[in-house]
Order: structure tokens, then sequence, then C-alpha cells
């Protein structure tokens, strides 16, 4: 099946209703005691916790996503159900996060949002949207058609007088390897020309990914992992289809199309990620991710 402009403009005004909805819904929990579950999977506490307003969110979206799911035979991937492998078998698939960023979410921290993607068997995305409840910011995208924030057309715009902005999860701040990791931006930034180096270390991996675009220019990445845990195919779907359409670059450690279809898991801690406002900025992270995994 191949979707029409028209079928992927219908589909993301869906996923966009879903998103807001979701999002209206995760806010009225955000002054209400809260139970917070392990989940027993993943390698940080980030990856690990679920509450019960993440478990609400995806049944609501999956209940408004149900009828275009049914019409257009799509499979669905969310974080907070089993692996149903409809992703293999259908020729899309909506990959959910109800909330990316758990914990920021538990801590009343900014930095949690609601994502949404479809993403096709071959692992392309196709439609991405991402809603911030706590700014009330609206991002999405449609292959071909566009990167919008807040309805506006929506296009990277790097510039050099400016500082270099490098984000990432509060997990960095204990990442054994985070003193050579600002060494080597440091590094990256005085090359290119920007004007020093900021960062900000909070957030789940939907929202950064958002906050990059805004802040260029600006990076986000992570090495690979040897071990399961971290960001998954939900984490980074829709950021992936704004970033392409925004003008941005998206990509795995080693400059690769990211593996959105991973085939034995749904984490994406194999090949590293790399979010950068410009092809000369992410060349330089390619190249610096070399040189740590030496």
């Amino acid at each position: 099946m191949q979707l029409t402009d028209h079928d992927l403009q219908m589909l993301r005004e869906a996923a966009t209703s879903a998103a807001l909805k979701a999002g209206r819904l995760i806010s009225t929990y955000t002054t209400k005691d809260l139970t917070v579950k392990h989940k027993g999977t993943g390698d940080s506490l980030a990856s690990d916790v679920v509450t019960e307003v993440d478990v609400m969110a995806q049944e609501l979206i999956l209940k408004m996503l149900k009828k275009v799911t049914k019409i257009y035979d799509l499979g669905t991937l969310g974080e907070e159900s089993p692996d149903n492998h409809e992703r293999f078998e259908k020729d899309y698939f909506w990959a959910i996060d109800p909330i990316d960023g758990t914990l920021p979410f538990i801590n009343r921290e900014h930095g949690y949002s609601t994502s949404i993607a479809l993403v096709s068997k071959e692992g392309e995305p196709v439609i991405g949207v991402i809603f911030d409840p706590m700014s009330g910011n609206l991002y999405y995208a449609v292959k071909g058609q566009g990167a919008f924030f807040c309805g506006l057309p929506w296009k990277v715009e790097e510039q050099t007088n400016a500082p270099l902005a490098f984000m990432n999860g509060k997990s960095m701040l204990t990442y054994p390897l985070k003193d050579a990791i600002l060494s080597e931006m440091e590094a990256v930034s005085q090359k290119l020309g920007y004007q020093g180096m900021t960062t900000h270390f909070q957030g789940g991996a939907a929202l950064i990914a958002c906050w990059v675009l805004e802040k260029a220019p600006a990076c986000y990445f992570y090495l690979p992992k040897k071990i399961e845990g971290g960001g998954s195919i939900w984490d980074f779907a829709a950021s992936a289809c704004i970033f392409r359409e925004a003008g941005a670059w998206i990509s795995d450690i080693h400059g690769n199309p990211l593996d959105l279809n991973r085939a034995d898991s749904t984490f994406m801690n194999h090949r590293g990620v790399i979010y950068a406002t410009s092809e000369k900025l992410a060349r330089e992270i390619i190249e610096v991710g070399k040189k740590l995994m030496e």
C-alpha cells in the first residue's frame, strides 16, 4: 500500500488530535500523586519507570487512532504494551510514546512530551508529531510536505555567531565519557567558528530533539551501548521525520539512517544517534564518535 499526500495529511491530523488530547490528559495529573512502577527493562531509571498516566495516555491515543488504523490497515507499536510484531507485517505502523520523558514528568520538570510517528515497514518515518504539554508547543512533519512549529512552516536556521548548544538527558551528568565528550565538543565549536558552547542536560529524547532545532547551532547525540537499554524506536521516529523535513541532520553515530524497524529489538542503542542542525556539525560528531569508540 502506498499512502498518498492526502492520506498522509489525514493521518497526521488524526495523530495530532490524539497527541493533543493525550497531552491534556497528562496535564491533569501534574499536581496529583502518582503511582510509579518499574518495568524491569532498560539500563537506566529513565527507561525503566512508568506511571498509570503513561498507560492511560497510550490507551487514549490508540482509541483515537483506531478508526484510521483500521481503514489504512496500520500496525501499532507502543511503549506501554508488548511488541506485537505488526511492524513487520503491515506496510506502515504507528510508533507511540505516550509520555516521552516519564522521569521529568514524575519530577515535575520540563522535558516530557507525547510523541506519535508513522513509520514504513522499511523503517522510514513518514509522519512525526510531538506535543509538549507544559509549553503547549506542537511540532509535526509529513514526508515531502515540510515541518511545522505551532502551525507555522519550520526550517532550521543555523548561525555561526552563536554558541553551540550541546543537549542531552540527565544521564549525561553521570556518563563515564562525559568529560571527554565535552572537551571534544568544545573543540568542535571552536573549529566551526561558533561562539563557545552551552550545555543543557534535561528532558526526554523527543523534546530534546525539538529543542535542538530551536537552539541552532545545536546537537544531541549518544554513543552505542553494548547492553540493551536507552532509547527505543518510539523515542526517535517522530523527531527523525521532523528533522528531515526541517532540513536538519538525523543519523546513527556512523552517519547512516536510523534503524527504525530493527528486527531483533526495539532498542536503538546498538548504533547510537546523532541529531544536528547542520551536516558540517554532524560530520564533526561522527569523527568525535570514532575517536571516543577506539
